[in-house]
């Protein structure tokens, strides 16, 4: 199976490519990397309908490569998602966060939701199901570290964060990129953690129907 993975952030292919080596070694990956399409939407602060049509122009192209499924990685553009899974329906086409928040949904009514990244925390509540309480909570200055290479910084400062959302069920990291700093998350909150990069590659292989 050929996955097709789109990411606005590089941060986010180290994590997805983990999930993927230790849940679906044999699938292929094909990363394509587009980090102007989060500065660009940092600095509209909004999504716009030039915004959809480059999301629409990136899945036609990894369409035409032969990709079985897309991934996008990217968890502010959930609309632009949708334009691109309609028009390649029946392909299965995933915004990051569906399969976490699937599983969320499933385990806790009050969630926090612990992003990086502003524009996620304006989008992707509405993603939830209403039957849910989001309590969303931006770790300031995070992104900006893992931005210089200062990893021990960024998960610092996503644990830090979390202890706000420690009246919560459970807290759903919003970013692949805040993957790595889950144990540090659920020690400093005392609650369970969610991530977004095993929730998806699970959720692709069983819509693929890969066994094993």
């Amino acid at each position: 199976m050929r996955i097709a993975l789109i990411h606005a952030l590089k941060h986010s292919i180290v994590p997805i490519e983990a999930s993927f080596a230790r849940l679906w070694p044999d699938a292929t990956l094909m990363n394509l990397l587009d980090d102007s399409l989060s500065a660009d939407l940092a600095r509209d602060g909004r999504l716009t309908v030039a915004m959809t049509e480059r999301f629409l122009s990136l899945g036609r192209y990894v369409a035409s490569t032969g990709a079985d499924a897309i991934l996008f990685t990217c968890s502010a553009f959930g609309p632009c998602i949708e334009a691109v899974a309609r028009e390649h329906a029946p392909m299965p086409v995933l915004k990051p966060n569906a399969a976490m928040i699937e599983q969320a949904a499933a385990r806790g009514y009050r969630i926090g939701l612990l992003s990086t990244f502003p524009p996620t925390l304006a989008s992707m509540p509405r993603e939830f199901p209403a039957s849910v309480e989001i309590v969303p909570k931006l770790a300031t200055g995070a992104l900006a570290a893992l931005d210089r290479g200062e990893r021990a910084e960024h998960d610092r400062l996503v644990a830090e964060a979390s202890r706000d959302l420690r009246d919560c069920d459970l807290i759903a990291l919003a970013q692949y990129s805040m993957a790595p700093a889950a144990a540090l998350v659920a020690e400093a909150s005392g609650r369970p953690v969610l991530t977004t990069p095993d929730s998806a590659v699970l959720k692709l292989k069983d819509l693929l129907a890969v066994t094993g």
